[in-house]
């Protein structure tokens, strides 16, 4: 048996601000992570390599008896690629065009130089960009639904809820769905093992409720909509995806937007996804310093850990890094990197010790400690995004 590992690719960079603080295979589209989604392909533990400074607990210690198959973090698995994977001998390069998908080696420290090139056939799924994941959502809830779902029985509502098409809806034991509309005509609805969908919530799918999530009273949500394990929604929401534990709580609209883990939007928080020209949305790359097409439909990109205050008002396509707070009335700036404290009276540093002090908080607020493991990232990222931050306090 091979052991296996997703290794960050080279352009984790065009991630971020997701990749500043997870591997890219800890990353979530549909209802699975990339890593999960391996994972149960191949039926066995995968490793999620990313930057040095990332966690060891994303690591698992491989089986290297039958060699060691690496495969690009960002790749999303299906049936052809597994297949093409069971063949590469040691030894031997997955490419597609100048993709390298996955190498077969004798042990994580050969040198692959030697390798030989294998040019795959089919055509691959990769995430690039940050709004990759909510473009590619609606695709992977459907195949993760499949995975999960295949040959188990769903829980069932309480008698006041409505389901439309039942074959698509999926409940997990444990979980309460209570005098709501689950609407799985244009796509299956799955809700995870002790979520919570409160009365009045009216919900199309495709959609994806993690596990202990939270649907709250009178909350819209449309597909392809995702909010992972412990988040909480309410309001407005359209094709988006929270990755996990963050609250979108009340009124506002959120669309075509990825928010990272531990974040909160103050009361009546939205954002544009839209522009009233037509004209493509283009995002700031961060680390490239410049700025890239994401389509015709973009919202909001928020790192971990980032919040608003009430009645914020994103901007179509803006970029929000890790630990940023943002208040005010005033539009705030399309691009915001990470640690910053950004209101109508102009924007400061957000000093790293208060930082890490409110992410506690926060985690807190959830049953969750702020482990040395996540200090250690964000002392990290603090440091890597310094020279962006004095781009916002010099101006």
């Amino acid at each position: 048996m091979a052991g296996y590992t997703l290794r960050d690719p080279s352009f984790r960079g065009s991630l971020f601000p997701f990749t500043y603080t997870r591997p890219v295979a800890a990353c979530r589209t549909g209802i699975l992570t990339i890593r999960e989604k391996w994972e149960r392909h191949l039926g066995e533990p995968v490793q999620a390599e990313g930057a040095l400074y990332l966690p060891e607990n994303l690591r698992v210690p491989p089986d290297f008896r039958g060699g060691y198959r690496a495969i690009n973090g960002a790749l999303l698995p299906d049936e052809n690629l597994l297949g093409a994977l069971s063949d590469l001998k040691p030894h031997e390069r997955l490419v597609h065009g100048d993709t390298l998908l996955a190498w077969h080696l004798a042990s994580p420290n050969d040198d692959d130089h030697d390798s030989v090139t294998i040019p795959y056939a089919g055509t691959p799924t990769l995430v690039r960009h940050p709004w990759d994941f909510c473009r590619l959502n609606d695709q992977e809830i459907r195949k993760d639904f499949l995975l999960i779902t295949r040959g188990r029985r769903s829980a069932s509502p309480d008698e006041l809820t409505r389901l439309i098409n039942p074959s698509q809806v999926f409940i997990e034991p444990g979980a309460t769905v209570t005098g709501a509309v689950l609407n799985a005509s244009e796509g299956p609805v799955y809700i995870g093992k002790h979520a919570v969908v409160m009365e009045g919530a009216l919900i199309r799918g495709p959609f994806a409720l993690g596990e202990a999530a939270t649907v709250k009273m009178g909350t819209r949500i449309y597909g392809a909509t995702t909010l992972g394990p412990g988040s909480v929604a309410g309001g407005e929401i359209k094709n988006s995806i929270l990755f996990g534990y963050a609250n979108k709580g009340h009124d506002g609209y959120l669309g075509d937007a990825v928010i990272g883990e531990w974040c909160n939007l103050g009361a009546g928080t939205s954002c544009s996804n839209l522009k009233n020209n037509l004209t493509p949305v283009k995002i700031r790359d961060e680390q490239a310093g410049s700025y890239r097409e994401a389509g015709l439909k973009c919202g909001l990109l928020m790192g971990d850990y980032s919040r608003t205050a009430v009645n914020t008002t994103f901007n179509t396509g803006s970029l929000v890094g890790v630990s940023t707070h943002v208040f005010g009335a005033a539009l705030p700036p399309a691009y915001l990197t990470s640690f910053l404290w950004a209101g109508d009276q102009g924007i400061g540093e957000y000093r790293l010790e208060k930082a890490l002090s409110d992410a506690a908080a926060w985690k807190a607020l959830k049953g969750h400690d702020l482990t040395d493991q996540d200090k250690s990232i964000l002392r990290h990222v603090f440091q890597q995004t310094s020279s962006y931050r004095k781009s916002f306090l010099h101006s």
